[in-house]
């Protein structure tokens, strides 16, 4: 049976209590897990709890840690949400010395070097950017006790973007522009200048000179970023206005889009989709903002209400993560919407 939710673009308290909701059903659910896992040895044949005691819910790494990430802003945009103190029992049992440590220790294993690059890591630094954005003891408790894995990922982020000689353009998971756009929220957030600039730098090196963008080949049959909007979206953060109007004028003159099919929400791949409209759209009204051109936001709240009532779908395949998709997404709508004209 398929849950429909009223499509109303805005986060309200009533649908912030929803998404919590969808969070905390699964940050401490192990199981179905797919791990990111290469064993070194039998004695790494273990439980997903056992290696990753902070991040082990949500079917993968990266979603649990995204599914902390959306509960964090929840909890700091309403406080008073029925769920906060079950927000807060996950938070200080997860986000604290001893589960970190384990983290840590895990990326510095033999066979690690790629373990969630950038996907995973990126998220973890957007989890810890809103910790360290929110000036709150519990806010400051937690991010001390993340901190260590967030310089852990830092480093390795650090390395190895100067040896990623082209980004990755796809719509999944390894998309460089999305990676780049969220560690950039982080290193506004610390601020940490060094990085900063490393992700200026690597954004300009991968994609100052692009034109003419493909549009028309998107989306891919298991999308849910949009190749295309991420990069236009990330460039609108790095170029200055009139660089990033030509810039753009050059790589993608006309935007034209519709919302993508879903046929099968419990197909784990192709339910990808329902995140790419959402992610479209969050793209949308940034684009929309940078180029003063309503018509885009527009078309991000069509993207939006092509997916948004079908979040909770009742299939775990797209319930474990899409809540964080229209998290984002409609922060980023009201972003734009309350910005002066």
């Amino acid at each position: 049976m398929v849950h429909i939710l009223a499509v109303a673009l805005s986060l309200d308290a009533s649908a912030a209590s929803h998404f919590a909701r969808l969070a905390l059903q699964c940050a401490e659910k192990e199981y179905p897990n797919k791990l990111d896992h290469v064993m070194n040895g039998p004695h790494e044949v273990q439980s997903p709890r056992a290696l990753h005691p902070a991040f082990y819910g949500c079917y993968d790494w990266h979603s649990t840690v995204h599914g902390h990430w959306m509960l964090v802003r929840l909890l700091r945009r309403f406080p008073q949400l029925p769920e906060a103190p079950e927000i807060r029992r996950l938070l200080d049992e997860h986000l604290s010395e001893q589960p970190v440590a384990v983290e840590v220790a895990y990326f510095g294993q033999p066979n690690r070097k790629s373990f969630e690059r950038t996907y995973g890591w990126a998220w973890l630094l957007k989890l810890q950017a809103e910790l360290r954005s929110w000036d709150s003891p519990e806010a400051r408790r937690w991010a001390q006790a993340l901190q260590p894995l967030a310089d852990t990922v830092t480093r390795s982020l650090s390395d190895f973007l100067p040896r990623q000689t082209y980004p990755i353009r796809t719509g999944v998971h390894p998309n460089t522009a999305f990676g780049l756009t969220l560690a950039l929220d982080y290193a506004q957030a610390v601020p940490d200048e060094k990085l900063g600039a490393l992700i200026a730098e690597r954004a300009r090196t991968y994609f100052a000179k692009d034109t003419e963008a493909p549009l028309k080949w998107e989306p891919g049959g298991e999308d849910f970023l949009s190749p295309a909007l991420e990069e236009a979206a990330l460039m609108a953060r790095i170029l200055s206005p009139s660089a990033f109007r030509s810039w753009m004028k050059a790589f993608l003159p006309a935007v034209k889009l519709t919302p993508a099919i879903v046929s099968d929400r419990t197909d784990p791949k192709i339910v990808h989709l329902d995140g790419l409209n959402l992610s479209r759209a969050r793209c949308l009204y940034a684009l929309s903002t940078a180029l003063r051109r309503p018509v885009l936001a527009q078309l991000g709240d069509t993207h939006a209400q092509a997916s948004l009532p079908f979040i909770a779908s009742g299939s775990y395949e797209g319930e474990h993560w899409l809540g964080t998709f229209a998290v984002q997404m409609l922060d980023a709508r009201e972003q734009r919407t309350a910005l002066p004209r």
